[in-house]
């Protein structure tokens, strides 16, 4: 249930069209709901604008599928599931409205297709192997509201790359920056744009990268102003992050 619903219910009551009753078991299982293995908080879209996210690595699938109706059951839509494997996603294609996408591991339960996407957060990866963290990141964002363009594969060993989409970069209220190896792509965009950058290193790299180390230490010693850093392969929280700037109040349409 979000800030809207809440508000028409209280609507509802004073012009007499639902009784207090009937009001209060609606709001009963406010701000969460005890499921033994988890509490579903129900208050977070009303907090924080969007819905509780599933985080799906080491919970089964009849654990997943029970928060996921619990929810439903109180009115949430496009509920992100992240860090889900693909068997586990099979189980619960076959018994939930879900779409799965196997390259980032995401899945979106009871989606809104009818959403409109606002603003312009653009997701740069280094290179092709960056693409799963990108698309988390891409996903998150476009569940929550945000309208996503992604470019692919443009990182600093073919710069020209780029900087061939400097049009697309400069329309940006957000970029998301994905790169392993030395991580020095959010430092170039950082000195092209005039938005916030948020740099993601991702464990892609040869063996002295140190499972993405190296691109998270020159990601944090970046001399470009306006860069903040999420951890290592964390689209999730990038893709968050950016929807949050992309849609902060007073930010013209």
């Amino acid at each position: 249930m979000d800030k809207q619903a809440i508000i028409n219910l209280l609507q509802a009551v004073a012009d007499g069209a639902m009784s207090p009753e009937k009001a209060y078991s609606k709001l009963r299982l406010l701000p969460f709901e005890e499921l033994g293995y988890a509490k579903v908080d129900h208050h977070r879209s009303i907090r924080k604008g969007v819905p509780e996210v599933i985080f799906g690595a080491g919970k089964t699938a009849g654990q997943i599928k029970g928060i996921a109706s619990a929810m439903l059951e109180n009115g949430t839509r496009s509920i992100l599931v992240t860090r889900l494997d693909g068997e586990t996603a099979k189980i619960l294609s076959a018994e939930l409205d879900m779409e799965y996408d196997h390259v980032s591991k995401t899945g979106v339960i009871a989606k809104d297709r009818d959403k409109k996407l606002v603003g312009s957060v653009v997701i740069v990866s280094g290179g092709t192997s960056d693409i799963p963290v990108c698309e988390e990141a891409a996903i998150t964002a476009q569940v929550m509201g945000s309208c996503v363009t992604r470019l692919y594969d443009v990182g600093v060993a073919g710069i020209h790359r780029l900087l061939s989409k400097l049009d697309v970069l400069s329309e940006a209220r957000v970029v998301v920056a994905v790169a392993g190896m030395e991580g020095a792509l959010p430092s170039v965009v950082g000195g092209l744009v005039d938005c916030p950058v948020i740099a993601v290193p991702t464990s892609v790299g040869y063996g002295s990268s140190f499972g993405g180390l190296s691109a998270l230490l020159t990601m944090l010693n970046s001399c470009a102003s306006g860069i903040s850093v999420v951890n290592i392969d964390n689209g999730f929280g990038a893709g968050y992050l950016a929807h949050m700037i992309n849609t902060m109040k007073g930010v013209e349409e």
